[in-house]
């Protein structure tokens, strides 16, 4: 679980997509939003959201790059915001490690 919030932790997107998204994280109901986002019937697990999240925001960032004209920063930021989302609910429920 670690090395997932590790790989969040790493993404080196632009000052205004990550602006864009911290407003809306406050907001998100990963039972709404995840479901619509993961387009699935069920709520899966954080560490699988977010492995998933990745996956899709990895995509949209190339097509980003790319400058594709099927790119929607919208959709980009929305992307963004749960997964910011998962990596909170990650971080909450995994214990800590002591050394």
């Amino acid at each position: 679980m670690l090395d997932l919030l590790g790989m969040v932790r790493n993404l080196n997107r632009p000052a205004l997509l990550v602006r864009s998204a911290r407003f809306g994280v406050d907001d998100y109901r990963r039972d709404v939003h995840l479901r619509r986002i993961l387009h699935t019937d069920t709520t899966p697990r954080s560490g699988e959201a977010v492995l998933r999240l990745l996956e899709i925001e990895v995509e949209m960032d190339d097509k980003r790059q790319a400058k594709a004209a099927d790119y929607s920063c919208a959709r980009h930021v929305e992307v963004l915001i749960a997964l910011m989302g998962e990596a909170r609910v990650l971080r909450a429920t995994t214990p800590t490690m002591v050394t």
